[in-house]
């Protein structure tokens, strides 16, 4: 059997598509169509913006919690040591599709600069937010990528999966980045129950584009235990850049932001670069890089979790831009370096009123430095390392606000259904009473009073075929 590929240009075609973790032990591994297998899914990279809980939970908005992986399949834990994934817009281009044809280095199945940034694509094209766009890492280069993380609960049935027992156990600092990437697991991670634990897959980008988050569901299993300790009933994070004694201490929740209910954090005003205030897994909000450490406890003893935050969402702001250029990787700017370790905590009690940070401005800047050299396997499948902390460097003092208009893309072999996409939403341009509406319109933006915009984002659904004979 030939497997020829169609539509060459990947650059192209999975521009604006986003990101998502692959492995056997992913629900909706094989897509969301019942019987289907969709070698080139892309259901679980959707955005989850402006959801209620029931909608963003684990991306149930499109039904991908509903198709669990195959019975024995687990993302394994090794405790003290670490394990792989593959971060990409597409299964099609992993080594779980088409035999690894079609995966390189990077998520989009292109290839780039070691360097990569918005000074140096190597021709591939920006983003409409000015920022990296094959793949769309929502980044202008590798030391501004935001983090990502895993946290684990110890209910095998994902319907048990609460916020009060979903702990983030493990961050990996400036990704998403390239496409192996692995996250260290405490060694004091104690054994799953015989079913497994429920993992999560989680991310919020620091601006270039919607404000929005990321969830998606793994069944796993610890491998290697030798502790029996708890780990701790999970507090919310808070914004602790200014000041880290204010961390939360030990476990903490996933973060939840910009959605319809259950936020758990608000943010206002400007960070230490001048950036609108983005929650992300990092020194930001007191996570650490790597294993989390501090996650256990003889009891279930943490603070409980307050009031859902109202939701607050903020726009997507186009408008004005700054640049300024380095050229050294190791990026010097107004922020504190990423790897700031978490003191002491203070725990979130926000009454359960509805918080209105202003509108946000992702303010990617048009210039990067060249980013840090990754630390990432490379481009054959992946392999399990005992450390693969990236680089902590801090985010550069340059900016610029744009809009974009996010694109899901949607590569469809011929046997294959079209995956569906989410519909557009926008917001009102009420700050107390924001809510998804349907938005018809491609594109447009509005001024608000504070002289920023509104965009309405459009999500469109582009193809990448394959062809067997």
């Amino acid at each position: 059997m030939t497997l020829k590929l169609l539509v060459l240009s990947s650059l192209t075609l999975l521009t604006n598509a986003h990101m998502a973790a692959f492995h056997k032990a992913m629900y909706c591994f094989n897509g969301t169509a019942a019987g289907q297998v969709n070698y080139n899914n892309d259901d679980p990279v959707s955005p989850l913006w402006m959801l209620k809980k029931s909608d963003y939970w684990f991306h149930h908005f499109n039904q991908c919690d509903e198709f669990p992986p195959a019975p024995g399949d687990f993302l394994e834990l090794p405790a003290g040591s670490s394990f792989t994934v593959e971060v990409a817009a597409n299964r099609g281009v992993t080594s779980l599709s088409f035999n690894g044809k079609f995966a390189t280095e990077w998520g989009d199945g292109g290839n780039h600069p070691e360097d990569y940034s918005v000074t140096n694509l190597g021709g591939a094209p920006l983003s409409s937010s000015g920022c990296i766009g094959n793949p769309n890492m929502h980044t202008q280069n590798q030391s501004m990528a935001a983090g990502t993380a895993f946290a684990i609960s110890y209910q095998s049935d994902i319907s048990k999966v609460t916020m009060d027992n979903l702990a983030v156990f493990t961050v990996r600092y400036n990704t998403p980045w390239k496409r192996v990437t692995s996250y260290d697991v405490p060694k004091d991670m104690p054994a799953c129950p015989a079913d497994g634990c429920t993992c999560a897959w989680v991310w919020i980008p620091n601006g270039c584009g919607e404000p929005n988050i990321y969830m998606q569901g793994f069944k796993c299993m610890v491998t290697g235990a030798t502790s029996t300790t708890p780990i701790a009933t999970p507090k919310p994070p808070v914004w602790c850049e200014e000041d880290q004694s204010t961390c939360t201490q030990g476990a903490k929740q996933i973060l939840i932001w910009n959605q319809a209910e259950g936020n758990n954090i608000a943010v206002n005003g400007t960070d230490q670069s001048g950036y609108s205030k983005s929650p992300a897994y990092n020194s930001k909000c007191g996570f650490q890089d790597g294993a989390q450490n501090d996650i256990f406890g003889t009891t279930s003893s943490a603070a409980a979790a307050p009031a859902a935050i109202a939701s607050s969402p903020s726009s997507v702001v186009s408008t004005s831009s700054s640049a300024a250029s380095s050229s050294s990787p190791a990026v010097t700017s107004p922020s504190p370096p990423a790897s700031s370790p978490s003191p002491p905590a203070s725990s979130l009690s926000p009454p359960a009123s509805s918080l209105s940070p202003p509108a946000y401005s992702p303010s990617p800047p048009a210039y990067s430095p060249s980013p840090p050299a990754s630390s990432s396997p490379p481009a054959s499948s992946p392999v399990t390392s005992s450390s693969a902390a990236n680089s902590t460097s801090p985010a550069p003092s340059c900016k610029i606000h744009t809009s974009t208009v996010f694109i899901t893309s949607t590569v469809q072999p011929p046997v294959v259904a079209s995956t569906p996409t989410s519909s557009d939403r926008t917001s009102s341009q009420s700050a107390n009473n924001l809510v998804a509406t349907a938005a018809p319109s491609t594109s447009s933006t509005s001024s608000t009073n504070s002289g920023t915009c509104r965009k309405r984002m459009v999500h469109k659904p582009v193809r990448r075929r394959f062809l067997f004979k």
